[in-house]
């Protein structure tokens, strides 16, 4: 009797290659994509936050309003002991509205 080789014959790996290749089509631009909306989130979160310190801000100074490029507040560990955040996506920092005294 012919004993049977060992090992995957060309038809089974091209059947598994297939299949890997389609779960990929799947999850790859799905990866790609959550980048985009945890930047959101996070600028998001971001501008809540000095919202937050902006509001204490102005009731600390007695209804003083920071800089508008926040330079002052940013400056006080106080209100950012991480340091001012910087926008994810475009990599700036943020400033306030002169009107709403309210992130741009």
């Amino acid at each position: 009797m012919k004993s049977q080789g060992k090992g995957f014959s060309p038809l089974e790996v091209l059947a598994v290659m297939t299949i890997v290749g389609i779960i990929a089509a799947i999850v790859v631009p799905r990866v790609g994509g959550s980048e985009d909306l945890v930047d959101q989130q996070l600028r998001q979160h971001h501008k809540e936050v000095i919202n937050q310190a902006v509001s204490r801000w102005y009731i600390d100074h007695q209804g003083s309003w920071p800089a508008l490029d926040l330079s002052d507040i940013g400056q006080h560990a106080e209100y950012f002991p991480e340091g001012l955040p910087i926008d994810p996506v475009t990599g700036t920092g943020y400033s306030l509205n002169s009107t709403t005294h309210r992130v741009r």
